[in-house]
């Protein structure tokens, strides 16, 4: 090759055209490239002019980019063309070739190597403001033959393009180092006179001097500090059966860090120094510090450095490998230290013990949440998805993307199928309210709107590792999409966190959720997972800390110790299933002897709720039986040493005290608030599709059915039954609610207004009006309609006005028919799963005990089966009426019964004749907020 003087000299003479990343791919791949783009979330749902309809957010895109080769995926962007551009660069970028100097007739990835290396090497590049120039500057300063040698692995570690080029060329350069080494010095001993290599040292240097100027320039900025820093470092053995210890490493701030380093492995210099991809966070300067095996030949003839297998494996160091994603060899030194962006001086942090044990378990699906809740010895990966105002910690599409970001796959690929109606075929017996049980109608519920989400996950070269495909459906289109990527991670940790668990047991867990995977790209990709997720063999549970055992000491109440007595005095209102309790808790280490005591983690404010599985079971079990103000101490066996590890302060205490002898965690945790779950929160947790929508359903089944052409609601609040009911097509033509609630009324008046006037309700209805108004009070207006409705709306008034309404509704209103709907008490022990005490016998009298509590706040009361069967069927008997008895959730031939109760009101004689005229103003005492008409 012809001696060239700088990098220009490597460059095409003729300028590049400037060409889109989509169409250099085209250029090169023609129709063998195909494009799919997929739709992440729901476009936004446009109101009616006027109306402040919530928007669901922006649509966005992800293209997959299948080439003859590999497939990429792109990010998540804004429009289609954008995600096809984004998945075009992607695979440019794999490819080695760049999006905006592209030449297919003039350039190829070697050629584009050598064009790199070459520049790297030229004086333009040394006044970079970046990492790697920052190591060709700090290489100047080296002595003797070293001054101007760089690492080949420096470069190959901090430069994106020399190391996408090298793995173009050769693949399997993405874990071994040693075949990207290779490359960059075959290709860099092809610039004789401007690079010059030494093999045996693996290191570059430019051949041809800097210019002496440009190289006191370098120096003189540099040469104003001989500071020594500290830093502290951490060794990872080789051998598993060594521990992890820490390293103080004494820098020059102006000298080379990576020669420091390299005396600490037992090296001459870095030039033999390994160095791995960031670890943890993209941005992170933690990288792990590795030698050359000792066995490594660097064969000129063929242009390779290569070792015998053979003495890797006795070599391997697992903890490394794991921990940095590629092939690690001998002792490795981990560190957070080097040049970053935009900044000339060398950026350094410590690395202590406890970081690494954090840096380990942050791989793990259970462990990301862990950290993402600051709470490793008290927090648990959920079994279940509730909402955004109940869930503490990462949510799982996050944490599902961070967990693919740490093992370098790529993003998870999520898609929202949309299901605008789906039934679930159940249906309620509707029986006569006597003691007939005869069957009168079997009326279906759970149509609904419904979303799933698909879920898959692919691995750095495109291999598909698992797919979900959901089996159950949500209402919103965001909760089924957390619950699909909660599903993947439990999955996956039941993968990492149990070390004896077979294929055969993860297909039989995957078939019961709807996850598929493929068993060899799972091994392949995971293939150190079993010796380090379930961490060292003292650790007697291979898992994270899910042991139901432990022994409660005390609760403490007033100053006071006591044993915790539930038949004893009243503690007040105890946490129940859903509730949202705030602790504060104290966790120590405590000795064989009962004084040797190190405290671990301690969190002032801890949020989380009950019965979703976020916190150790034994917190929940005692935190449960506590009543604000209250505090418990107990003892827990020890979990994983890790996972103490990772919280110790002082890590070398704390491993004396565990060689010591026997020890245990030491819990103490006082409840400091508590709020009750709420309804809506509590049945959507147990009911599927939750238990308001089977209301609606219910009472939409029987309207059907009835031929009613004019329907009331009383208490129709933001107008949900009203809603559905113009989802579909009914014999209505009038429709009517009626609420005290304003904004219940406005929110129900945007709803109709958008469907009515855009043509989406069901066919008939030619008027449709909301009344502000008291339904205990008459309106004439209001007289002689087919159906009323009152929907969980009784609970809310005082016993005395929920009498008086079905006294007025059915002497004034007079419907023909009544639908009522209302708590059932009794099923309250479920939502709360608590025990029903005290409950009286007498059937007259109409407030039970308070020990089970109300579902919401602002129910004034609840009613039993036989306390609303009295009160029923005494109203049918007094106003000339039938009553027939079914409700939804439960199973109404079973204690406790339904969770809703309702009653079905039919007139036995058709309803008698009004004369309008008779009528005075003082009927008509609603106030009219909205008004529809078709006429």
């Amino acid at each position: 090759m012809e001696e060239v003087e700088g990098p220009s000299a490597l460059l095409p003479k003729k300028s590049p055209p400037t060409l889109t990343p989509k169409a250099i791919i085209h250029q090169k791949f023609g129709d063998k490239a195909c494009y799919k783009v997929e739709e992440l979330i729901d476009p936004p749902q446009n109101g009616c002019p006027g109306l402040a309809i919530p928007q669901k957010g922006p649509c966005l895109y992800r293209c997959c980019l299948q080439l003859p080769d590999f497939s990429v995926i792109s990010d998540a962007c804004k429009r289609k063309k954008e995600a096809e551009q984004s998945a075009a660069k992607m695979a440019l970028d794999k490819l080695g070739l760049s999006a905006t100097n592209h030449n297919p007739s003039e350039m190829d990835p070697l050629e584009d190597l050598v064009s790199r290396l070459s520049y790297l090497f030229s004086p333009e590049f040394l006044s970079a403001n970046q990492p790697l120039a920052g190591h060709f500057r700090a290489a100047l300063h080296r002595e003797g033959n070293l001054c101007g040698l760089v690492p080949v692995s420096v470069i190959a570690s901090y430069d994106a393009k020399v190391n996408n080029l090298c793995k173009s060329i050769n693949p399997e350069g993405e874990t071994n180092p040693l075949l990207v080494m290779s490359l960059i010095l075959r290709e860099g001993s092809k610039l004789p006179g401007f690079v010059s290599s030494s093999e045996e040292k693996y290191s570059l240097k430019k051949g041809n001097p800097h210019p002496l100027e440009k190289m006191q320039s370098v120096i003189d900025k540099q040469e104003s500090s001989l500071e020594i820093i500290q830093i502290e470092a951490v060794r990872i053995p080789h051998s598993p059966d060594k521990a992890i210890e820490t390293l103080n490493l004494s820098v020059p701030l102006n000298g080379y860090y990576l020669d420091i380093i390299a005396v600490a492995l037992g090296l001459e210099d870095a030039s033999k120094i390994l160095i791995s991809r960031p670890i943890g966070k993209a941005s992170s300067e933690t990288r792990m510090y590795f030698s050359v095996p000792q066995s490594a030949i660097w064969d000129q003839s063929l242009g390779i450095v290569h070792t015998k297998e053979a003495d890797l494996e006795g070599n391997f160091n697992v903890r490394g490998s794991y921990l940095s994603g590629s092939n690690v060899c001998g002792d490795a030194i981990m560190a957070s230290i080097g040049y970053i962006w935009r900044d000339t001086n060398l950026f350094h942090e410590n690395m202590s013990v406890k970081r690494y044990y954090r840096l380990l378990i942050g791989k793990n699906p259970s462990g990301v949440y862990k950290l993402s809740r600051e709470a490793i010895l008290a927090a648990e990966l959920p079994k279940i998805f509730t909402t955004r105002t109940s869930w503490r910690g990462s949510f799982p599409r996050d944490l599902l993307c961070t967990f693919c970001r740490q093992h370098r796959f790529s993003e998870p690929l999520f898609s929202t199928i949309s299901n605008p109606q789906e039934s679930n075929g159940s249906c309620k017996k509707l029986k006569h309210g006597e003691s007939d049980n005869t069957e009168i109608s079997a009326i279906p519920v759970g149509t609904m709107e419904s979303f799933r989400c698909e879920v898959k996950i692919f691995s750095k070269s495109q291999e598909l590792i698992l797919e979900y495909s959901p089996k159950e459906s949500y209402k919103k289109s965001n909760d089924a999409m957390q619950n699909a990527a909660l599903k993947v991670l439990l999955w996956l940790d039941k993968y990492f966190t149990e070390k004896e668990v077979t294929m055969e047991e993860l297909t039989t867990f995957g078939d019961s959720i709807g996850i598929h995977f493929n068993p060899h790209v799972v091994s392949k990709e995971f293939t150190l997972v079993g010796s380090i997720c379930c961490f060292d063999e003292s650790s007697k549970s291979g898992k994270f800390f899910n042991s139901n055992s432990f022994d409660l000491l005390s609760v403490q109440r007033d100053g006071t110790k006591c044993l915790v007595d539930n038949e004893g005095s009243d503690f007040g209102v105890l946490p129940s299933y859903g509730s949202l309790v705030c602790i504060t808790y104290i966790v120590n280490l405590v000795g064989e002897e009962e004084c040797e005591k190190e405290p671990l983690e301690s969190c002032e404010e801890f949020e989380f709720e009950i019965g979703i599985g976020a916190v150790l079971p034994s917190i929940e079990a005692v935190v449960s039986q506590l009543s604000v103000g209250q505090s418990a101490c107990f003892h827990v066996e020890l979990p994983p040493t890790e996972l103490i590890l990772a919280t110790a302060a002082n890590s070398d205490r704390i491993m004396s005290l565990l060689s010591a002898g026997r020890c245990k965690l030491e819990y103490s945790t006082t409840l400091l608030r508590l709020t009750e779950p709420l309804e809506e929160r509590m049945e959507q947790a147990l009911f599927s599709p939750p238990l308001s929508k089977q209301r609606v359903e219910f009472a939409l089944q029987y309207i059907k059915g009835s031929v009613a052409t004019s329907l009331v609601d009383f208490g129709c609040g933001s107008g949900s039954l009203l809603d559905s009911l113009l989802d579909h097509s009914t014999s209505l033509e009038t429709v009517v609610g009626v609420d005290l609630s304003k904004k219940g009324l406005a929110r129900a008046a945007k709803i109709l207004h958008s469907k009515l006037s855009k043509n989406l309700a069901g066919a008939g209805i030619k008027t449709a009006l909301l009344y502000d108004g008291s339904i205990i009070e008459f309106d004439s207006r209001l007289y002689g309609f087919d159906i009323g409705t009152c929907l969980e709306v009784i609970e809310h008034m005082e016993e005395d006005q929920a009498c008086l309404f079905g006294d007025i509704v059915l002497d004034s209103f007079c419907p023909r028919i009544l639908i009522v709907s209302t708590p059932n008490y009794e099923y309250n022990t479920i939502l709360h799963k608590s025990n029903l005490q005290g409950q009286e016998d007498d059937a007259d009298e109409k407030n039970p005990s308070q020990s089970c509590k109300f579902r919401n706040d602002d129910h004034k009361f609840e009613w039993t089966r036989e306390q609303f069967s009295h009160w029923a069927t005494e109203l049918a008997k007094r106003h000339n009426y039938k009553v027939e008895f079914s409700g939804v959730g439960g199973n109404g031939e079973v204690d406790p019964g339904f969770a809703s109760q309702i009653a079905v009101f039919e007139r036995v004689e058709d309803v008698p004749n009004r004369d309008d005229d008779d009528d005075d103003v003082a009927t008509h005492i609603y106030q009219v907020v909205w008004e529809w008409s078709d006429i």
